[in-house]
């Protein structure tokens, strides 16, 4: 067979919701295709793995999906295979007549306040990295000895944060959490959390159900300021329009937090809306935060913003995450937006065969599922650049073909959830990369 005549070779970079949705799109296409899946883990699945809170099982069921993508004729999964440092993206073009970049935001943003690299400031994103035991953060030192922590940030990662500070340790027990994070949880010492919101209770990120979770936690108060259920006359009137049910059940479940009033509870979380933090400060590490009183104005343009009003408090708190955003991380030979950490793209098209999917193409945003569309969204470009694109000679990458495979995969995954049947858990995830190739060199020989 020439080259005119083979599949078409697709190589998707990053196998989590993203990249696999592309592939799930490209393979409905019912076109002779050659699919790799690339990741630079040795492991598949991405934040379903490794960013989904591990007392979320029912979100991270949704792997059961992309087992069904991986077992279908001409796909392939190459794990341990880093762009950039393993191959570069012109070796990919060289070899592929398609690359499709699915790479994630993983940057966290940062506060820009006076004191942020103080000892005990971290991105939320090192804590969920840790207690879900992502190898890139299982050596991250959390000192949970403080009695109040500060969660910047009112999204569905600083509520998982927060769950995890303040939840039932034990019942976590069964789950899939790195063995290391649920010990130390057990013996944390957090009692508080202060949640902020620079914005008010109309512009809340989060979603209804994860404040009930917040509030059905056994032990746990959550406290909501009455002053910040109150809705300036722009909010009030983007309310009344917006006819949006989650916003409304939100703002249901806030005012009635509010008007419940503080109970005698060991543990408490402080939802601090239109609070904005200004400065940390302590001797050597992190011991307290100013934080600062917003009003909230319409900007004439649909949105809102937060203006501060110069009154001041002091927190007393020796432990404070971030949970402000994301963006991702320029790669050798790809175009990069600083401004808006994305890849600058059209509809998904990055340059000639080259393409993008996910939070790397439209920014954090969006639910696992919201990536679905995202993903068929860009493969329908592809397709119609396919009949016009020359194909390029078939070249195997060496970096690709020693990846670990699916089968790989399979094995370790079995390791796993052996190693977690023995301990009464879901699972024991191995965290560390040199061992997971440990555990794969095990596996009966490959047939």
């Amino acid at each position: 067979m020439n080259d005119t005549e083979r599949p078409w070779r697709i190589a998707v970079v990053g196998s989590g919701p993203s990249g696999f949705y592309a592939v799930q799109a490209l393979q409905a296409a019912k076109l002779p295709m050659e699919i790799d899946l690339l990741d630079r883990l040795p492991t598949p699945f991405g934040l379903v793995r490794a960013g989904v809170a591990p007392d979320h099982q029912n979100i991270k069921a949704v792997v059961r999906a992309y087992d069904k993508i991986a077992l279908q004729p001409g796909f392939r999964f190459r794990g341990g295979v880093t762009l950039g440092q393993d191959v570069t993206i012109g070796e990919l073009l060289a070899s592929y007549d398609q690359v499709v970049l699915a790479v994630g935001c993983e940057v966290a943003n940062p506060l820009g306040i006076p004191g942020e690299d103080l000892p005990g400031s971290h991105s939320a994103t090192a804590f969920v990295g840790w207690y879900n035991g992502h190898p890139d953060h299982v050596d991250h030192d959390f000192d949970l000895s403080a009695r109040a922590a500060v969660v910047v940030g009112v999204g569905n990662v600083s509520m998982d944060v927060t769950r995890l500070l303040v939840g039932d340790r034990d019942a976590l027990g069964g789950t899939d959490i790195a063995s290391h994070a649920l010990e130390a949880l057990r013996a944390s010492q957090v009692t508080d959390v202060y949640v902020l919101g620079r914005r008010g209770a109309a512009q809340v990120a989060f979603s209804p159900s994860e404040l009930q979770e917040l509030d059905h936690l056994p032990g746990v108060d959550v406290r909501v300021r009455p002053e910040d259920v109150e809705l300036d006359p722009d909010s009030a009137a983007f309310v009344a329009g917006a006819k949006d049910k989650a916003l409304d059940d939100n703002l249901r479940l806030l005012r009635a937090l509010a008007a419940r009033g503080p109970r005698d509870l060991p543990r408490r979380i402080h939802l601090w809306l239109n609070t904005s933090p200004v400065s940390l400060g302590g001797d050597g590490r992190v011991e307290h935060m100013v934080v600062g009183r917003n009003r909230i104005e319409g900007d004439g343009g649909g949105g809102f913003r937060a203006v501060d009003t110069g009154a001041r408090t002091t927190l007393d708190a020796g432990l404070v995450f971030r949970a402000v955003g994301y963006r991702g991380r320029a790669l050798p030979g790809v175009p990069f937006d600083q401004r808006s950490g994305t890849i600058p793209n059209v509809e998904g098209r990055v340059a000639e065969r080259l393409y993008c999917v996910g939070w790397a193409k439209r920014g954090p945003k969006g639910l696992i599922g919201t990536n679905r569309a995202d993903s068929k969204d860009t493969v329908v470009r592809m397709l119609e650049d396919l009949p016009t694109q020359a194909r390029p000679p078939r070249a195997a990458l060496a970096a690709v073909e020693g990846g670990t495979d699916w089968s790989d995969w399979e094995h370790l995954d079995a390791h796993e959830r052996e190693a977690g049947t023995a301990a009464g858990k879901l699972r024991e995830k191995v965290i560390r990369t040199p061992v997971m190739r440990t555990v794969i060199a095990t596996r009966p020989p490959k047939v």
